[in-house]
């Protein structure tokens, strides 16, 4: 049996990452919800007095603790920063399975743009779930996370085979 080599292993949770947000992509507002558990949680609503002074517009619609409620002013935060993390993570693992392959402004650009075509899929995916709406913005920030993934993965090996290279 062949050995995992460390690029094999990160395109494995690259696709992993993947399913993750395909089944996410499957499931209805209702299914997913986090505000129940908000409630459970933040029952005391810790922060509402400063909460109450921010106001956003994100992809055409105000979002603020008195428009749409303090557990779903939280929980909006909560699906935005899941939407950056997630593509981070994939745009690290896409980058980290071909910076060995490809020189590194191919590697980079292949994994940014892999990220963003399955961000631009994904809201696609969502719009066929019921109760889920795909916004453009949502693939602008998984893109900036897929972004900012890949360029952090590139600096620190830069880095660090900058310092092996001293050192040698």
């Amino acid at each position: 049996m062949k050995k995992m080599t460390r690029s094999d292993f990160y395109l494995l949770c690259a696709l992993v990452m993947m399913l993750v947000l395909f089944i996410s992509s499957s499931m209805t507002y209702q299914q997913q919800t986090s505000v129940p558990l908000l409630e459970r949680i933040l029952r005391h609503r810790p922060a509402l007095a400063y909460l109450k002074h921010f106001t956003l517009t994100y992809a055409g619609n105000v979002i603020s603790v008195e428009k749409v409620g303090y557990y779903k002013f939280i929980e909006f935060f909560i699906r935005k920063l899941a939407h950056f993390t997630t593509y981070f993570l994939l745009g690290s693992f896409l980058y980290l399975a071909v910076k060995n392959k490809l020189s590194a402004w191919v590697a980079i650009m292949l994994a940014v743009l892999a990220a963003l075509g399955y961000a631009a899929s994904d809201e696609f995916h969502q719009m066929l779930t019921g109760g889920r709406t795909p916004l453009f913005q949502d693939v602008m920030l998984d893109g900036m996370g897929a972004l900012t993934g890949v360029l952090l993965c590139y600096l620190v090996s830069f880095f660090h085979s900058f310092i092996q290279k001293k050192q040698n």
